[in-house]
C-alpha cells in the first residue's frame, strides 16, 4: 500500500490549516497544538517547506507563517516536491534508482510504472484548495450532527 511519509502527512496538514487561515500569520505551536502534532517534528518540516518557498515566514513576537503561493495553485505534488522527492509505490520506481535484480525479466514494470503514473496525475491534480473545502464540508457535517 502507497504510505506517504511522516514529513509528507505533517507537511500537507500544516499547509491545509494554512490555508484555512489565508489572512493570517500562523505560528508552529498553534499548528502543533490544533493539528496534534508533534512540535520539533513540525517546526522542522515547516523550516523546509519555507526553504523551498511553499510557505514564507516572518520572524518576531507577531510573527509566523503562511502560504506563498495561492491555494487554488497550489497541488499535493507541490507539498510532496517541496519536502521530498517524488514518491514511489516500490523501491524500483524511486527516482535514481536502478538497483534491482530482477529488472530485465520483471512482469510488474509496466503494470507497476502505468499505476505510478495515474497516483503522480492525482497528486498533481489536488489541490489544497480542494483539501480546505473537504475539510470543511467534514466539519459543517459533525456541526449539525451536534446540534441534531
Amino acid at each position: 500500500m502507497l504510505k506517504l511519509s511522516k514529513k509528507i502527512e505533517y507537511g500537507i496538514l500544516a499547509v491545509q490549516y494554512m490555508a484555512s487561515k489565508p489572512d493570517d500569520l500562523v505560528r508552529a505551536k498553534e499548528i502543533s497544538e490544533k493539528m496534534n502534532l508533534s512540535f520539533d517534528f513540525l517546526a522542522k518540516t515547516l523550516q523546509t517547506l519555507n526553504k523551498n518557498g511553499l510557505i514564507s515566514s516572518q520572524q518576531g513576537v507577531h510573527g509566523g507563517y503562511k502560504l506563498s503561493k495561492n491555494v487554488s495553485d497550489m497541488t499535493l505534488t507541490d507539498v510532496i516536491m517541496s519536502l521530498e522527492e517524488k514518491t514511489s509505490i516500490v523501491d524500483c520506481m524511486a527516482p535514481g534508482e536502478t538497483d534491482c535484480n530482477r529488472s530485465e525479466g520483471c512482469s510488474l514494470k509496466h503494470p507497476i510504472h502505468l499505476l505510478q503514473q495515474k497516483i503522480d496525475k492525482l497528486f498533481d491534480s489536488i489541490t489544497i484548495s480542494e483539501l480546505v473545502n473537504a475539510q470543511n464540508k467534514v466539519n459543517l457535517e459533525l456541526e449539525y450532527k451536534k446540534t441534531n
